[in-house]
């Protein structure tokens, strides 16, 4: 009984480590999701410094 006892405990741990990584997966692809549309839509960060001061003389 105790064996069958563990082995449950076991499988109830390893479906919550595959859950938490599946969560982790899907956040991680979602971020990218975003990251692209910004990028697509031409809004973010500017990398560009190009026009931001004067020429000098």
């Amino acid at each position: 009984m105790f064996e069958y006892e563990m082995h449950q405990m076991r499988a109830a741990e390893l479906i919550s480590e595959a859950d938490n990584r599946r969560l982790i997966r899907q956040v991680r692809k979602a971020r990218k999701e975003a990251a692209r549309n910004a990028r697509d839509r031409g809004e973010g960060r500017v990398d560009s410094h190009r026009g931001r001061f004067a020429r000098a003389a």
